[in-house]
Order: structure tokens, then C-alpha cells, then sequence
């Protein structure tokens, strides 16, 4: 594999990887267990989106769980458990969906610190 590839998508570590892919999985499956109620079959097009959405989904997490670090820093909130999970899941979805425009920037961000984080 190119080295370059290897320095962005090689960036996030494989445990982290696998645990945001599976939380990413919710979002498919719900389209697909919808879809399996339909009489039609699905469009090459909306398959080929759930895939690289999937894939891509890790690192618009990265992306994401960064810019809200960095803006809330290490406060803690009390607030409702349920709108909590709410507030989780929107912006799970939000991720999910754009993740084809999200995941870049944490590419970008990945290939250019590479280098930083070996030398740790």
C-alpha cells in the first residue's frame, strides 16, 4: 500500500477503528431492515453510499469528538441521560451521513501528524 495512504488511513488506532465502524453499522442496518420491507430492489448508488459511509465513518468521528474537545476542553455537564442519548445519536447520524465530506479533514489532519505521532 502507498505510503501516503498508510500515513492518513493507518492514522487512527485499530481498536478505535473497529469501535466507531460498529457504532456506524446502526445506521445501514436501519436503512437496510427498512428497505427489506420494500418491494423494490436497492440502487447500486444507495448501497455504494451506506459502504463508503461506513468506511469513512471512524474518522468523521475523529474529526467530530476533536472540534468538541477542543471547544469544551475538560469540563463535565450534568444534564437528562435521555436527552443525552438523543443529542449522541443525532450526531452519530450527522456524522454517518456526511462522512464523505467530514473524514477528509481527518485524513488531512492524520497524514500530516503521522510523521509526530511515530516518533512518540
Amino acid at each position: 500500500m502507498h505510503p501516503a495512504l498508510v500515513k492518513s488511513f493507518g492514522g487512527l488506532s485499530l481498536r478505535s477503528y473497529i469501535r466507531h465502524f460498529l457504532f456506524g453499522l446502526i445506521f445501514p442496518a436501519l436503512f437496510l431492515f427498512a428497505w427489506s420491507h420494500s418491494n423494490s430492489p436497492m440502487p447500486l448508488a444507495m448501497a455504494l453510499f451506506f459502504g463508503i459511509s461506513s468506511l469513512l465513518y471512524p474518522y468523521s468521528r475523529f474529526v467530530y469528538e476533536g472540534i468538541v474537545g477542543y471547544i469544551l476542553g475538560d469540563n463535565v455537564f450534568f444534564v437528562n441521560a435521555i436527552a443525552m442519548l438523543i443529542a449522541k445519536y443525532i450526531t452519530m447520524a450527522m456524522c454517518w451521513a456526511f462522512a464523505i465530506f467530514i473524514a477528509p479533514v481527518g485524513l488531512i489532519y492524520l497524514y500530516f501528524t503521522a510523521d509526530k505521532r511515530a516518533s512518540q
